[in-house]
């Protein structure tokens, strides 16, 4: 039987990582295979930089986490060695950092997540992932906006000058 040590241990995880995965906007599962120290070391770092966690769990611990906080469709893809990505203030940045990486690193994989406690397949997340970023979209309406501006003022300016004629 297993020591009651290492399960009240084993069970305080459980708890925790179900606590982050309340409190996170983004969960992305991934399969990590076949990439180095470097490569990870590296991925960590840019992920930091948006204020996410990436953080390798095992699989019984995050599938008893997802069962506690009632998410469910999820246990098929805790098969193999799984990275976690959590993220509780944005998601688009941090799926945007793990896509690219998955572009340059054929081993790479996004299996699934949860966005805004929404359960995702790694079809739906990439589609995400390739959106403007959230600055691009707002310069991109700025500009339409803008260039409507500009036509209604050289619209009013040509009636003025009209009308003095």
């Amino acid at each position: 039987m297993a020591n009651e040590k290492i399960i009240k241990q084993k069970a305080e995880e459980v708890n925790s990582l179900a606590e982050t995965i309340k409190q996170s906007k983004l969960i992305l599962l991934t399969d990590y295979r076949g990439i180095n120290v470097t490569d990870v070391t590296e991925l960590r770092k840019n992920l930091r930089n948006t204020n996410s966690e990436y953080k390798v769990i095992k699989n019984n611990i995050t599938r008893r986490a997802l069962k506690e906080c009632g998410i469910e469709g999820l246990d098929e893809m805790l098969l193999g060695p799984t990275a976690v990505v959590l993220n509780k203030e944005d998601y688009l940045e941090p799926a945007k950092i793990i896509y690219e990486y998955s572009k340059k690193n054929e081993f790479y994989k996004i299996k699934a997540g949860i966005i805004e406690g929404k359960v995702m397949t790694a079809e739906e997340i990439i589609t995400l992932a390739k959106l403007p970023s959230r600055q691009t979209l707002l310069g991109m309406l700025a500009g339409a906006l803008l260039g409507n501006i500009t036509k209604l003022a050289v619209s009013l300016d040509q009636v003025r000058l009209q009308k003095e004629a």
